[in-house]
């Protein structure tokens, strides 16, 4: 028997979407336009940077690459989509369409909070452990992390999206949000909810605690490290090297908790569509501009390679 076809007269669900005021349409539109082309640009121009410069060519720039492909990912999942439903009439979506979408939704959400615990290790390993960092953080190690982490996510995914979706849904079928997510959808079964609930905490809980402990204990034993440099100079390039990965911890997961945590998420459905738009759709935006703006080393590569081509040019018009 197929997800949610038990008892399930439901074939297409109709997204809401962010508003139903045709003057604002077009200036989101243009909005969300602009902040995709600025997210294809930031994220798929650093990427090349890191590919590209070897003076990046260290785990916490792999990392970072790995990041910016997620973002990538992440925003052509939903964005099109969103802009398509800002000039449509139709705002409909279909049964196994809204399953896709809630499954990318958790493999994105997911794979970012896994992604940015690696990160957070990362940061423990080179400032507490400088003298081992390449041979404990080895490319191979990298690699095998990401990919753990990708096998975690999928599972993770097919469970959340199974955990909705084998429920019945025979009537309402209208969700009030721009993209199927679990809270909106579980509201529409047509059956009891409680057992649902209970996995979808512990499958939450099984993800975000781990990734958290992570974070805050390596954060913990930085700090306590950096508080026991005794040159200003070495615990202030510490400091300007966790700087940019807190500031993304903190967007992120203070959008997510926002969001999710929340006695009765349903009445507060247009102020959860924001933030929902701002973890899946801005922070993409964000996190190049957050790794690159106070980065020495990633300011350094983009003024190398804007000599490259300068000099490039020249030749080009000596040959001229």
């Amino acid at each position: 028997m197929a997800l949610g076809q038990n008892h399930t007269t439901v074939t297409r669900f109709i997204l809401l979407g962010l508003t139903d005021q045709a003057h604002q349409k077009p200036l989101l539109f243009a909005l969300f336009l602009l902040v995709y082309l600025v997210t294809l640009v930031g994220n798929l121009g650093l990427i090349d940077l890191i590919r590209t410069s070897a003076p990046l060519h260290t785990p916490m720039y792999f990392l970072l690459s790995v990041l910016s492909v997620l973002d990538v990912c992440n925003s052509s999942s939903f964005t099109p989509r969103l802009l398509v439903s800002l000039l449509a009439t139709d705002r409909s979506i279909s049964f196994s369409g809204c399953a896709v979408q809630m499954a990318l939704l958790n493999i994105f959400g997911t794979e970012e909070c896994l992604l940015l615990s690696v990160m957070a290790y990362d940061r423990f390993v080179a400032i507490c452990r400088p003298l081992l960092y390449h041979t404990i953080m080895s490319k191979h190690l990298c690699v095998r992390l990401v990919l753990a982490t990708c096998a975690v996510v999928t599972l993770n995914s097919v469970l959340q999206t199974g955990n909705v979706f084998i429920l019945p849904y025979c009537g309402p079928n209208i969700i009030d949000h721009y993209m199927c997510d679990i809270p909106p959808l579980l509201h529409l079964a047509c059956s009891d909810t409680a057992t649902a609930n209970v996995i979808l905490l512990v499958l939450s809980a099984s993800v975000t605690l781990p990734t958290i402990s992570v974070i805050v204990v390596s954060y913990a034993y930085i700090l306590g490290t950096i508080c026991r440099m005794r040159s200003l100079q070495a615990q202030s390039k510490a400091f300007s090297t966790c700087a940019s990965h807190l500031t993304a911890v903190s967007l992120f997961y203070g959008s997510v908790f926002l969001v999710y945590v929340q006695p009765d998420p349903q009445r507060a459905s247009a102020y959860n569509k924001i933030l929902s738009v701002f973890y899946t759709i801005v922070i993409p935006m964000l996190n190049p501009l957050v790794y690159s703006l106070r980065n020495k080393d990633v300011k350094a590569a983009v003024q190398a390679r804007g000599l490259r081509l300068h000099t490039r040019g020249m030749c080009q018009k000596g040959l001229w």
